[in-house]
This record gives C-alpha cells, structure tokens and sequence, in this order.
C-alpha cells in the first residue's frame, strides 16, 4: 500500500533544510570533479585501464579506513568531525587545480589526491549520515532520506553537465577550481545546524571491540547483511561509470559535451524515483521493491551495452539511475531506522565498503576487462552479472523477499 504525502515535508525544518542545500552545493562540485578526473585521466594515457587505476585509487582508503572512520564518527563531536573532513576535501580539490593549472599534474599525483580525498571521506560520511536523523522528526524520516538521496541525484545530474561544458571551453583545471569552492556552502551549513552530542553512556571507546560491537551488529540482522551483499555484488558487475570517456570517444563519438550527459542521464532517471519516493508515506513488500528495482537496473545496463546511438543510451541510462535510486532509498531508510544511534556510525561505515567497495572494484574490473574484451561487451557482461546475482541472492534471502517495512512505518 502507498500512501502520499508532501515530497518536500522534510524541507519545513530549517536545520534539515540548510544542511541538505549546503550539501547539494558541494556534491555539484564533487560530480563535476569526478568527471574532470577521469576525463583527464584517460586524456593523459588513452588506457582504459588507467580509469580503472581509479578505482583503487578509491577502494584502498575505503577498506583501510572506513571501520575507524566509523568508529570515530560513534565517539567524537560529529559537527566537529565534518567541518575539519569537508575543509581537507578542498584544500585538495584546490591542489587538483593548482597543479593542473601549472602543468605539473601527471596521472600519478592524480592518483595519490584522490587517496587523500578517500581518506577525508572515510571519516565525513559516516558522521554525515549519523546525524541525519536528528536533523527532522521521526514521522519525516522516510521522506528525509529520500530528499536526501534525491539531492545527490539532482548535483549528479546537474555536476556532470556542466562539467563537460566547462572542460570543452576552460580545462579541467577550471572544474577543480569550482568543487574547491563548493565545499564552503556545505561548511557554512553544518556551521549553522545543531547537532546533538552522543550520550555519554553509549559513546564508542576507541578500542577494537567497539569496532566488533559495530560488526556484530550488522552481521545479526539479515535485513542488513542481505541489503549490503546485494548492493555491493550489483554494483561491483553493474557499474559502467568509469567507461563514460571510452563510449564518448570512441563509440558514441559526442566529444566533452556528450561525455556530461552520459554522466547525467542516470542522474534524471534518479531525480525521477526520488521524487516518486518522497511523495510516499508508506511503501509495503521493500523486499520485492528493492528486488525488482536491482534487476531494472541490470537490464537498462544491458540496454546500454548493447546500443550504439547516443539518444537510446541516454534512455537505458535514465533507467539505469531508475532503478538505483529507489532501491538506495529504500536501503537506506532501513538501516537507518532499524540501527541504534550510538552504532549508526559504524554501521554507515561498514555500509560505506559495501556501497563505495562494489563500485570502485567494479570499476577495476569494468577497465580491465573493457581493454581485453572492448567496452560494450564488459559493460554487457557485467548486466548480466547484476541479473544473476540478484536472483541467487532474492532466492536465497528469505529475509529480503518477505520484509514488508514494518520497521521504518512512519
């Protein structure tokens, strides 16, 4: 049953609303910075494989420091926390164009920046998303997430576009130069909010046991373990990203600006379902919803892998991001829920090398397999991963098919 309600409800509380502007402003820059960055990437080497040495540029801080990162966010001030993460995000996004405006970048110290600026997020998102749900009422929590997740996709949809218009006509640097300054809108926004200290008597010790407690946690609850395992086995094969410069330059052949709206199309078919999911109050079987959602996703994949026009890859791509974010949305909004405060820190965490690991090592093995196999058929092959896992996991999840949402009925 679906029940509607105001798709901006949450938008009433001012402390939400700053925060979720502040950080619209700021993943604007960061989209348009990943485009930037890979762009440059496979300008410098005409490697695929080399866009994929941006994946583990990612994945190497994700598994190394997510767990503290979490455990961290679960001890200390998060507002704290987030102002000094955001603050060292553009610093390093200013050396991005420093360096590339002198001419003295080369695809090696491209690399180690992007390390650093996984490093500085394995400690933001935890905090970021731990404080979300003292940001709204319970009863607007649904619809929070949703906003929430509905931003992302608009600055994804948004960032990439301009991205490629600004490359076409000022360089990479000049992006650079533009995500460095995006950072202040979100830092003036966490300034402005209240954030709500962790009760001394539930705060994380900094030991590992407490990392275990966090661990434990999710691996006890099958809603959690199943959602996180589907989600980093679908992105991990679905995941085509990373290829964008290959199919606008040598499939599609639409040159930077094309390459944008590669980028942005999954972003309109997100902003879509985000928008059709804030104006529900109630969603019943998420199990099946999440389910059929994944499968979408791995279809218009498949869709995209296969077309050689650039209209009809736009449209599998807007099904692509379709599909993603109403299963992301609905992921999110239960572990969230069902996760106590003084562990939602962690539990983020561990969610991060799940959400963040599929991808990144996807796209590791999306440019590896694109430079032995060509392209499409990599990005083919991994839909059709997508399909399979999905259905080994929905068969052998009781707890995925049958879970109704019971637990974040607001």
């Amino acid at each position: 049953m679906l029940k509607a309600t105001s798709p901006f409800l949450a938008l009433k509380v001012t402390h939400f609303r700053n925060f979720i502007f502040g950080a619209f402003a700021s993943e604007v820059g960061n989209q348009m910075q990943i485009v930037a960055v890979a762009w440059q990437v496979y300008d410098l080497t005409h490697n695929p494989a080399s866009l994929g040495l941006i994946g583990v540029a990612n994945i190497i801080p994700i598994l190394m420091f997510s767990l503290f990162g979490g455990l961290v966010a679960d001890r200390v001030d998060r507002k704290k926390l987030l102002l000094v993460s955001q603050t060292a995000m553009a610093v390093l996004a200013l050396a991005f164009f420093v360096f590339t405006a002198w001419h003295m970048i080369n695809v090696w110290m491209i690399y180690l920046l992007l390390v650093l600026i996984a490093i500085a997020q394995s400690f933001s998102m935890p905090a970021r998303q731990a404080v979300l749900p003292h940001l709204v009422p319970k009863d607007y929590f649904l619809n929070a997430v949703s906003l929430h997740t509905l931003q992302f996709q608009t600055a994804t949809m948004i960032g990439p576009a301009i991205a490629g218009f600004l490359i076409a006509s000022g360089g990479v640097a000049s992006v650079y130069l533009f995500n460095s300054l995006s950072f202040l809108f979100f830092i003036m926004a966490v300034v402005l909010v209240r954030i709500p200290l962790q009760d001394e008597d539930t705060k994380a010790a900094f030991h590992i046991d407490a990392v275990v407690e966090g661990i434990r946690f999710v691996t006890k609850t099958p809603i959690l373990y199943t959602t996180m395992i589907l989600d980093f086995l679908a992105t991990f094969f679905g995941t085509a990203n990373i290829l964008m410069p290959v199919f606008a330059q040598d499939i599609l052949h639409v040159g930077p600006q094309g390459l944008g709206l590669l980028y942005s199309a999954p972003a309109i078919g997100g902003v879509v379902g985000g928008l059709i999911l804030s104006s529900i109050h109630k969603i019943n079987h998420q199990g099946r919803v999440i389910i059929g959602c994944v499968i979408l996703y791995g279809l218009a994949t498949i869709g995209f892998g296969l077309s050689k026009s650039y209209p009809l890859s736009i449209g599998f791509l807007v099904l692509v991001g379709f599909g993603d974010m109403i299963s992301t949305i609905i992921r999110n909004t239960i572990r969230q829920m069902i996760t106590p405060d003084h562990l939602r820190g962690r539990m983020v965490s561990i969610m991060r090398i799940f959400f963040q690991g599929g991808p990144q090592l996807g796209e590791i093995e999306a440019g590896f397999l694109a430079k032995a196999i060509g392209a499409p058929a990599a990005v083919v092959i991994g839909g059709v991963g997508v399909i399979v896992i999905t259905s080994i996991v929905a068969w052998k999840s009781k707890a995925l098919r049958n879970y109704r949402g019971s637990e974040v009925s607001v």
